[in-house]
């Protein structure tokens, strides 16, 4: 019989679905992705995508049924200004949003690209506002104000986004968000965690009072500086936010943002939150990504590490065989084709076992004689221990043909 917690597809823990842990994330009401790979993805140093590159990532991102994508900032160049233009005019399912500064010229340029709607910036905190902009800190009220009621008279979506919310002055920011609110325009308001500093109960205390205090949809926006992007983001879902700013593979400035991908799959199957995106896409999705960044993601990388579905440990191995065709949840908290990923590798290496030898000479169809797999066995090791890497087919092949033929 199938649970919340025991599918086909996934086995995970039932402690998640007791009531008294639910009621402390109940993410009741609906979520919505809103993809920033091509903004603040892009803005991570080194990356660059071209405007073929970004209409390809697009493209995609709407085939995974992501519901907004922010396709960059037209203000940067012609080129991005193309681009977005370009994704706008695409017929996507998903909404098309840009980002831009509170200044008139970028609200022009948004409505020229024809997008749905713009992410409107300021800087929120003291520190920024006064060190990093050199301005007054009033400026940081007036600007928005302004040019976010000319967004609205221009006929954007304006979704307000204050630069590291959470190192300001509570406040402080309530006061910029209420003159915003009021004299302005703003359709959503994102809390932002530009450098990650929050705690995932920070978080919830965060947007809690926004909740408390504003009327408009609140959006969450993580960075992930201290690796808690992903939980930051669902914690402040479950607290009120209803939009989830997220990047594939966690590409983003300085250490990234929250990965669409983790908060996507924890969503589903931890918390049984039924997104709308189609997850069997994410591990192409983020192989895309990662072809076109050039940013190569470590193996024991969470959903999409190409060494998620591996086995070496001789042991596990042994496991793997005995359940693969039945019920492969028995060793992995969600099945490889969820998430589009190829089938599991039994890896050889210094940690193997008999059983690895057996399976791997049955895959690739050589004999072992049974009085001989412990001398394969033990040269794979010996292989592996010499070169610091797993052993290849061809050099199997190789070992088994030394050591039978002796």
């Amino acid at each position: 019989m199938s649970t919340p917690w025991k599918t086909d597809k996934w086995w995970v823990s039932s402690l998640n679905f007791i009531e008294e842990v639910r009621n402390k994330t109940p993410l009741l009401g609906k979520v919505l992705f809103h993809d920033i790979t091509l903004r603040d993805g892009e803005q991570q140093a080194g990356i660059v995508f071209t405007r073929d590159d970004k209409v390809l990532v697009a493209k995609m991102l709407d085939e995974a049924g992501i519901q907004r994508i922010e396709a960059g900032m037209p203000a940067v160049s012609d080129e991005d200004k193309a681009a977005i233009t370009e994704i706008a005019d695409s017929n996507l399912n998903a909404e098309v949003y840009c980002f831009g500064r509170c200044m008139k010229r970028d609200v022009e340029l948004a409505v020229e690209c024809g997008v749905d709607g713009i992410v409107m910036e300021i800087p929120a905190s003291a520190g920024i506002i006064e060190a990093a902009y050199k301005w007054p800190l009033e400026k940081a009220i007036q600007l928005p104000v302004e040019a976010t009621a000319y967004a609205a008279d221009k006929g954007l979506k304006v979704a307000f986004f204050t630069i590291d919310s959470t190192r300001a002055d509570l406040d402080w920011w309530f006061k910029i968000i209420e003159a915003v609110s009021t004299q302005g325009h703003m359709d959503s308001l994102v809390v932002v965690d530009t450098f990650g500093v929050c705690t995932p109960d920070a978080i919830r205390y965060f947007v809690q009072k926004a909740k408390e205090r504003f009327t408009q949809p609140l959006e969450i926006h993580c960075h992930n500086d201290f690796g808690l992007g992903a939980i930051n983001t669902i914690v402040g879902l479950s607290a009120g936010a209803e939009v989830a700013h997220t990047t594939v593979n966690s590409i983003g400035e300085r250490i990234g943002n929250a990965a669409t991908e983790e908060v996507a799959l924890a969503l589903e199957v931890l918390y049984g939150k039924r997104t709308g995106l189609k997850l069997e896409k994410l591990y192409e999705l983020s192989k895309l990504v990662e072809k076109l960044s050039k940013v190569k993601m470590p193996p024991h990388k969470p959903i999409v590490g190409d060494g998620a579905f591996n086995v070496e440990s001789g042991i596990v191995s042994s496991w793997l065989m005995e359940v693969i065709d039945k019920d492969p949840t028995v060793l992995f908290p969600f099945r490889w084709d969820l998430i589009g990923q190829p089938s599991p590798k039994i890896i050889l290496g210094k940690k193997s076992g008999k059983d690895s030898v057996v399976y791997k000479a049955r895959e690739l169809g050589v004999t072992v004689p049974e009085e001989k797999t412990l001398d394969v066995l033990a040269e794979v090791k010996r292989e592996a221990l010499r070169t610091k890497t797993p052993v290849s087919d061809d050099k199997f092949r190789e070992i088994v043909s030394h050591v039978v033929g002796k």
